[in-house]
């Protein structure tokens, strides 16, 4: 019976040597191992073989990153207001036996630490300034508090300004001074706007002028081109014309058809003188018709440049003598001009 009760105190005491001296440890944990109470190792994951009665585990280090929230404090500015911030720190423990023994409480040290770096940043810049230095204001966290937290194995990764909340009557200015800034700018972009349109017009308005000067300047060089053709036309048809009349008139039977065409002319137009006109010059020798008819002949010179000379001339060598005319004929004859005295 008593041999029953050793073997199963030995069998419990074997059992219990088992579990105790053989472990597991988890993947990114740290189990700081003490030797009667002394530090002896850090056993980290795996199967990990202890010795009994006289090695223990005096910590378990979670080894991987840790997301603390840093609760919201009052923090003041540069500039005296009070300001309300909160944020995120990510920190992860690099050697677990300065974690264990450096600290005592190493996750309210981080906060603490963490909250007293935010307020000595905050206190640095103006309010206007801590909305736009977010990014500064996480970067000298990190840096501060990575330099306090090497002596406790911990590195600190970064940290994130969550809320930055001013008091109700600093946003109430800050919106209206948003507000007039916005309205400022409005104001700017609509004046822009207006000289720019503006500038356009009154661009558009000299290239309009210029073009309508051109056009006209263009239009006016050729009317004036197109009425130069048409008066050298009409000249030289005019020339041409009196070229074929001289030439018509330098023929045979020439110039008693020009006689008979102005003396033609002449009495017609004397008879529309009265259609015209209500007062009349009449000639003095008005019944004389034929003296009429030999005026107007008297324009007409002979080609040959005798005149009306040289015709009669001509005329009186193929007539003997004007003894046997009457008085009319006599008269309608063609008058020679008086001769030039020649000296």
């Amino acid at each position: 019976m008593t041999g029953l009760v050793i073997g199963g105190l030995l069998a419990i005491l074997i059992v219990y040597v088992l579990l105790t001296s053989v472990r597991v440890v988890d993947q990114q944990s740290a189990w700081i191992i003490e030797r009667l109470g002394r530090f002896e190792r850090v056993a980290y994951g795996g199967l990990q073989i202890l010795m009994p009665f006289v090695d223990s585990v005096r910590a378990m280090v979670d080894l991987r990153e840790v997301a603390a929230t840093i609760a919201e404090q009052d923090c003041i500015t540069k500039d005296n207001v009070m300001v309300h911030v909160d944020g995120i720190l990510y920190y992860k423990v690099v050697d677990a036996e300065r974690a264990t023994y450096g600290i005592s409480n190493l996750r309210f040290a981080i906060e603490q630490l963490a909250q007293t770096t935010l307020r000595s940043e905050i206190g640095k810049i103006e309010l206007d300034h801590t909305f736009e230095e977010r990014a500064h204001i996480n970067a000298n966290v990190v840096t501060e508090i990575d330099k306090a937290s090497e002596a406790w194995g911990v590195k600190v990764l970064r940290y994130e300004i969550k809320t930055i909340r001013p008091p109700a009557d600093i946003l109430e200015a800050m919106e209206k001074q948003m507000r007039a800034e916005r309205e400022k700018r409005a104001a700017v972009l609509q004046s822009e706007g207006e000289r720019t349109a503006a500038i356009n017009r009154s661009e558009g308005l000299r290239e309009s002028v210029i073009n309508r000067a051109e056009g006209e300047k263009q239009q006016l060089i050729k009317e004036s081109e197109g009425r130069a053709a048409a008066i050298r036309a009409v000249a030289t048809a005019t020339a041409e014309g009196i070229r074929a009349v001289a030439e018509a008139i330098s023929g045979p039977g020439g110039f008693e058809a020009v006689q008979y065409r102005v003396a033609s002319d002449y009495i017609a137009q004397f008879g529309n003188l009265a259609k015209d006109t209500n007062t009349l010059i009449l000639p003095a020798n008005m019944a004389d018709m034929a003296g009429m008819i030999a005026t107007a002949m008297s324009v007409i010179r002979h080609p040959n440049g005798g005149g009306d000379t040289q015709r009669a001339k001509a005329v009186g060598e193929e007539k003997p003598s004007d003894a046997g005319m009457t008085p009319a004929a006599q008269a309608a004859a063609p008058m020679a001009p008086p001769a030039s005295d020649k000296r």
